[in-house]
């Protein structure tokens, strides 16, 4: 049977990443509901890394709404931007970096699932939401892998509908690169 929680959640979910693809500021209200509800249905599979990774969620929610409000363009907006090859490899070294450190943690203290994965999912997703409400237009491509390890886990633990939304994340995802890669190119040929 569903968790009528966990509809509430992946129905919030979609909602908010279909507004972060228009860059529609709202999608930070989905954003801040869902990840509250996560929270709770992660904590209660085992997935400690996963929970934990919800409060993180709920700051990066009003940060994003804060940071999109006030953006730096002389509008207010915020423009789109890009990382260069070095601050990538810096970043994905410090996300292999801390889900080693904090694998090696749960799976000698805790009973947690899926200990390094875990980690590796939720590290990556503390960089990857934070370079959302950056608007990098990298952040796309990070989901992509981080989404579809999400989907193992979360079918592991039995929560099919949240596999499910994970799924088709990664559809939304790789239009949310298309569209933002247009919208980045587009920011050039205006000015």
């Amino acid at each position: 049977m569903t968790n009528p929680w966990e509809i509430a959640a992946v129905g919030l979910g979609i909602a908010y990443l279909l507004l972060a693809v228009r860059e529609h500021i709202s999608c930070w209200y989905a954003a801040f509901v869902s990840t509250a509800i996560f929270l709770v249905l992660f904590w209660q599979a085992g997935l400690l890394m996963e929970s934990a990774l919800q409060v993180y969620y709920l700051g990066m929610a009003v940060y994003g709404w804060w940071h999109w409000q006030h953006g730096s363009r002389e509008d207010g907006s915020l423009a789109i931007g890009r990382w260069s090859a070095r601050q990538h490899l810096l970043a994905i070294g410090a996300v292999v970096l801390l889900s080693a450190a904090s694998g090696a943690l749960l799976s000698r203290y805790t009973s947690a699932a899926w200990p390094y994965l875990d980690s590796f999912t939720t590290w990556g997703a503390v960089l990857t939401t934070w370079m959302v409400a950056r608007k990098l237009l990298e952040n796309w491509l990070y989901w992509i892998v981080i989404d579809g390890l999400s989907i193992f886990l979360y079918i592991d633990r039995e929560l099919y509908l949240t596999a499910a939304l994970f799924a088709v994340y990664v559809v939304i995802v790789i239009f949310g690169f298309l569209t933002w890669t247009r919208h980045y190119r587009a920011q050039f040929a205006g000015a």
